[in-house]
C-alpha cells in the first residue's frame, strides 16, 4: 500500500541522528559551510531546518558541479549538496530505507543496510560454482544518474509514498538545478550523483524497472537458471543456457528504453564464461571469457586442489589507479618527516587491502605492496641524500619504519576450494 502520514516522524531528535550520520569531512557545497561552522549553533540550525521541511518553505539549493576521472579516461560528474542540504536528505532517506527495505529484492545490494559489495561477489561466485552459469551479460547503463526520467520515477513513488511533505522535499531536490562555473543549469531529469537521497532514489528506479522484471518476468520464461546481481547501476546477469542469454540481451535495451534508459554500446557485452580453448583463444560470437565487475577481474583457473574454480583478482585499471594515486601523494608530499609518510602510505595500504582483500587475490595483493614499496623507494631517492637510497639502506628503513604486510580480509566460508 501507499503510505501518506509520514512527516510527523520528524523531530529533533530525529534531525539529530540525521545529523549524526552524515559525512562530516564531504567537501563544501555551493555556500562554502563545512560541517565545523554547522555544528557552531547545531540544535537551533536543526530545529530552523525541521520547521521549514515541514511547513514547506524549504528551498533546496543547486548542487556545486564537480568532476573525477573515470577508469577508462572520461570524467564522471558529481553534484556536490550543501551541509544543510545533506542533513535533510539523511532525514528523509531515513524515513523512506525501511520502507522501501520490504520491497527490495536479494539480488541488489548498492547502499542498503547491511549489504556490501563484497557479498555481491560472493553471491555471483558462488552462482558460477554451484549452479552452472556459463553465459554472461556485463550490462552498462549510459550515464544513468543523469539519464533517470522525473515522471517515471515520481509514478514509481506513488505506488508506496505520498506523503505530501515527503514528495515535496524530493522534488524540490529533483529539480534544484547545478550551478557550474557561476551558471545555473535547471535539470528536466536525473538526479545528481553525490547527493546522498541519489542512491536509495536510484535503487528504487531500478528496482521497478530492472529487478522485479527481472524477477517476475523474465525468470519464468527462460530454459535453465539465471541470477542478477546488481549494485546500484552496476549489474551483471548469469545465465545456464546460451539461448536464454541471448533472448534476454535481445530484450533488455528495449524494456530499458521504456524507461529513458540506455544501454552502453561498447561496454553492455556477451561473455562466454568458460576456460579458453587450448590454443587460447575465446569461443565464438563473444567478446572473451573474462569480465570485470566491481573493481575485480573474473576468470576461471584451477586451484591446488586441481578443481575448476572462479577467481576474482584486482581489475588492471583499478591497480594502475591505486597505484597512481600512492604516486601522486608521494610526490606531493616529498617534504614530510619518513614516519609522517609512512603513517599516511599505511593507510592507504590498509584501505586497499579492507576492499580488494579477498579469497584468491594474494598475489595480486602482494605486487600491490611491492610496488608501493618500489614507488616510496623512487621518491626517497630524491630528497637529496649523496649517493642516492640504495636498496640495503632502504631495507634497514623499512625496518624502522615499516609498512604493513597484505591481509586477506575478506574470507570465503570454509570448504571452499583454496586459490593459489
Amino acid at each position: 500500500m501507499a503510505l501518506y502520514s509520514l512527516h510527523h516522524v520528524l523531530d529533533l531528535e530525529w534531525m539529530l541522528e540525521a545529523y549524526r550520520l552524515t559525512r562530516k569531512g564531504g567537501a563544501p557545497g555551493i555556500d562554502g559551510v563545512i560541517a565545523a561552522e554547522y555544528e557552531a549553533n547545531l540544535e537551533a540550525n536543526l530545529l530552523s531546518l525541521l520547521d521549514r521541511i515541514r511547513s514547506g518553505s524549504y528551498k533546496a539549493p543547486p548542487v556545486r558541479r564537480a568532476y573525477i576521472p573515470k577508469a577508462d579516461g572520461s570524467q564522471r560528474a558529481l553534484g556536490i549538496p550543501t551541509f544543510e542540504d545533506k542533513v535533510a536528505q539523511r532525514a528523509i532517506a531515513m524515513v523512506l530505507e525501511p520502507i522501501y527495505e520490504q520491497d527490495f529484492h536479494s539480488c541488489s545490494y548498492g547502499f542498503r543496510p547491511g549489504r556490501s559489495a563484497h557479498q555481491a561477489l560472493h553471491a555471483l561466485r558462488t552462482g558460477f560454482m554451484t549452479q552452472g552459469l556459463r553465459r554472461v551479460l556485463d550490462v552498462d547503463i549510459r550515464k544513468y544518474f543523469d539519464s533517470i526520467p522525473h515522471c517515471h520515477l515520481r509514478a514509481f513513488l506513488d505506488r508506496r509514498v505520498t506523503d505530501g511533505v515527503i514528495r515535496r522535499m524530493i522534488d524540490k531536490w529533483l529539480k534544484a538545478g547545478v550551478m557550474e562555473d557561476g551558471q545555473l543549469r535547471q535539470t528536466t531529469e536525473g538526479s545528481p550523483q553525490g547527493g546522498v537521497i541519489s542512491p536509495l532514489i536510484s535503487n528504487v528506479f531500478l528496482h521497478h524497472v530492472l529487478d522485479e522484471w527481472f524477477e517476475s518476468v523474465v525468470k519464468p520464461r527462460l530454459k535453465g537458471r539465471c541470477i542478477l546481481v546488481r549494485y546500484c547501476d552496476d549489474l551483471v546477469m548469469a545465465f545456464e543456457d546460451f539461448l536464454s542469454a541471448k533472448r534476454v540481451l535481445a530484450v533488455l535495451g528495449k524494456r530499458l528504453a521504456r524507461y529513458g534508459l540506455t544501454l552502453h554500446p561498447d561496454k553492455t557485452r556477451f561473455i562466454d564464461f568458460r576456460f579458453k580453448r587450448p590454443n587460447g583463444k575465446p569461443h565464438p560470437a563473444t567478446s572473451g571469457t573474462t569480465f570485470d565487475f566491481l573493481g575485480f577481474t573474473h576468470v576461471w583457473v584451477k586451484s591446488r586442489q586441481g578443481k575448476d574454480v572462479v577467481r576474482q583478482s584486482t581489475a588492471k585499471s583499478r591497480f594502475a589507479r591505486s597505484l597512481a594515486s600512492v604516486s601522486d601523494w608521494c610526490r606531493h608530499n616529498l617534504h614530510l618527516r619518513v614516519a609522517e609518510q609512512q603513517r599516511h602510505l599505511s593507510q592507504m595500504m590498509r584501505g586497499h587491502y579492507a576492499y580488494y582483500g579477498i579469497t584468491g587475490n594474494g598475489r595480486r595483493l602482494r605486487w600491490y605492496a611491492h610496488q608501493v614499496e618500489r614507488i616510496w623507494r623512487t621518491w626517497l631517492a630524491r630528497r637529496g641524500q649523496p649517493g642516492g637510497l640504495r636498496w640495503t639502506r632502504y631495507r634497514e628503513l623499512l625496518q624502522r619504519y615499516p609498512l604493513p604486510s597484505t591481509r586477506i580480509v575478506h574470507q570465503y566460508t570454509a570448504g571452499s576450494e583454496s586459490l593459489p
